[in-house]
């Protein structure tokens, strides 16, 4: 590069900040704001992981997925809470987090890292494509604000919980409970609408990043003109195609809207045609070692959540509780929208639809990523209804700011409990001597009869359990009552001779013995008869946990 043009670099660089500077806010809020939500959720720290109440749950599937990878031989891939069957869930993230653990990554960044850069990247995808179809800065800049702050009326529970009083700004910052978590707490309003979805699941935001950049590639070419570059079908291609390991129902997302787009778009059929041969190749393997588990499928199932008799007056009151003002705002912006933003929304619409309609796993919760998706794209419209009410002299603007609260404030209220979280701390290797002897002693491909479901040692230490706890493994579709029976067989018998035979059975190297007399989810577990009867090859003095090897144990 010539001189002059180096000398004048840093002008136009200026000249483009200061031209483009809400854009480039945005941008350095979006990673700030990534980076603490994922960092304030989990972190480590002098061999504990710090892990917050609100995502204590999912990180007990999670981090054994992660450590499976990373400490652990799990390749070809199987579930580390149900081994000896292909793996039915979407790995591929976790895997990502684990090569990066292998490397030398400390858990935190190994799991934050991608965590933030997905994260990051959705926010950015979702202004980018706001701004492309709507062509106006502050509407993109509401979706994005809009999707960190959800519509539902969860703050009228808020309030029947606290009354309206001079206390109420601080019991909302001081708030560590979301005011309605439904299905599990209840309530009618979902859990599935703040960001805890996105700091639980963390995969989600990149899958949905992925889905966004998919489409805004295609649409850049229609508004442009231009045709997509060999590039640029290549990488939809790879993306689309890599997405069964990456995000089953994404996968299944994305097929739908490409098809819908081939349908509505003349001249992305070719590209749309390539593309789907790409990731038809990639897929299909994936999707064949995925197959199976004792979930027969698809199956009709309408009105989602909704527990009481469905009829419109029902379903109508659901979704004004969930969607808020967004259930007026969203077809208002469809009924103002351009021709190409109303082909964008009738190829998303489809996905609200047919969460309200069919079951594609044994929680019908589940669902909840159809509706997640939609609500991003239903969010433009809501952003665009309001800039076009904010047109409207004088009492524009005065609704249009009621419309942004009545969009934001149970976001608001929603997004302390996240900040407020109660950390716990979980101790590792080498704090941990279960898990330090467990990964220095045992093969990394070993499978680990488990006393205990949560964040059991063999599953922090890499190794696969026999069973963690039910709900996940069920919730993928594997026959967890099969195993449990199996599980309290071998525990609660009298006979070593016969409890011998089911762990050869079943192909378990070890077993582990502990306290456990507290927990009616365990089986029985009395400690005296397999310390007269097995010969134990580890025992913590503190925790009492004991380690026994099949191997040396049942000749």
């Amino acid at each position: 590069m010539p001189l002059s043009k180096l000398k004048k670099s840093p002008k136009r660089l200026l000249k483009t900040v200061k031209k483009n500077w809400p854009e480039v806010i945005l941008v350095v809020f979006a990673f700030c704001f990534s980076w603490w939500l994922m960092w304030h959720t989990f972190d480590y720290k002098d061999g504990q992981m710090l892990i917050a109440a609100k995502v204590w749950s999912d990180f007990a599937a999670n981090i054994p997925l992660i450590r499976s990878f990373s400490w652990g031989k799990n390749w070809p891939p199987e579930y580390p809470l149900f081994p000896g069957e292909p793996i039915r869930y979407h790995f591929l993230f976790y895997f990502l987090a684990g090569m990066l653990e292998k490397i030398g990554l400390p858990l935190n960044w190994a799991l934050n890292l991608p965590s933030i850069l997905g994260f990051f990247g959705l926010l950015i995808i979702i202004y980018s494509l706001t701004k492309l179809i709507f062509t106006k800065k502050s509407v993109a800049l509401l979706a994005v604000i809009f999707f960190l702050l959800n519509s539902s009326l969860s703050f009228l529970e808020f309030f029947r919980q606290h009354p309206l009083s001079l206390n109420t700004l601080s019991e909302i910052v001081s708030n560590r409970n979301f005011p309605s978590f439904g299905p599990y707490d209840g309530k009618v309003i979902s859990a599935f609408w703040s960001l805890n979805i996105y700091t639980n699941q963390r995969h989600l935001g990149v899958s949905y990043f992925f889905v966004i950049f998919i489409i805004y590639l295609l649409l850049k070419s229609i508004k442009e003109e231009k045709n997509l570059k060999p590039w640029q079908i290549l990488l939809v291609g790879f993306l689309f195609g890599i997405m069964p390991f990456f995000h089953k129902v994404a996968f299944l997302m994305t097929g739908l809207i490409l098809f819908l787009f081939f349908l509505f778009f003349a001249k992305l059929r070719r590209p749309i045609l390539i593309i789907g041969l790409i990731a038809a190749i990639l897929a299909t393997p994936q999707i064949f070692y995925q197959m199976g588990g004792n979930f027969g499928g698809v199956s009709f199932r309408p009105c989602y959540l909704i527990t009481y008799p469905l009829t419109i007056k029902t379903f109508f009151y659901y979704w004004l509780q969930n969607l808020g003002v967004s259930l007026v705002l969203i077809p208002t912006g469809f009924w103002l929208a351009n021709k190409l933003a109303k082909k964008v929304f009738l190829a998303v619409l489809p996905l609200f639809l047919i969460g309200n309609l069919f079951q594609f796993s044994p929680e019908i919760a589940a669902n909840h990523k159809f509706f997640n998706l939609f609500i991003i794209v239903g969010n433009m419209f809501s952003a665009f209804a309001i800039w076009w009410v904010w047109q409207k002299k004088f009492l524009g603007k005065i609704i249009a700011p009621v419309l942004v609260f009545l969009m934001t404030f149970s976001g608001i209220v929603d997004f302390f409990p996240i900040k407020n979280d109660i950390i716990y701390a979980i101790d590792d290797a080498p704090k941990n001597p279960d898990i330090l002897w467990i990964k220095q002693n045992t093969p990394s491909d070993a499978v680990f009869l488990n006393s205990s479901f949560l964040y059991h040692p063999a599953s922090l230490g890499g190794r696969k359990i026999f069973l963690g706890w039910p709900y996940f493994p069920w919730s993928a579709g594997y026959d967890t009552w099969k195993r449990e029976k199996i599980m309290r067989n071998i525990y609660e018998n009298k006979n070593p001779q016969e409890i011998c035979r089911l762990l050869k059975e079943n192909k378990i190297d070890y077993f582990t013995v502990e306290d456990i007399s507290n927990d009616p989810n365990l089986p029985k577990v009395e400690s005296w008869f397999f310390q007269d009867n097995f010969k134990y090859s580890f025992k913590d003095p503190k925790s009492g946990m004991q380690i026994y090897s099949v191997k040396d144990n049942c000749r």
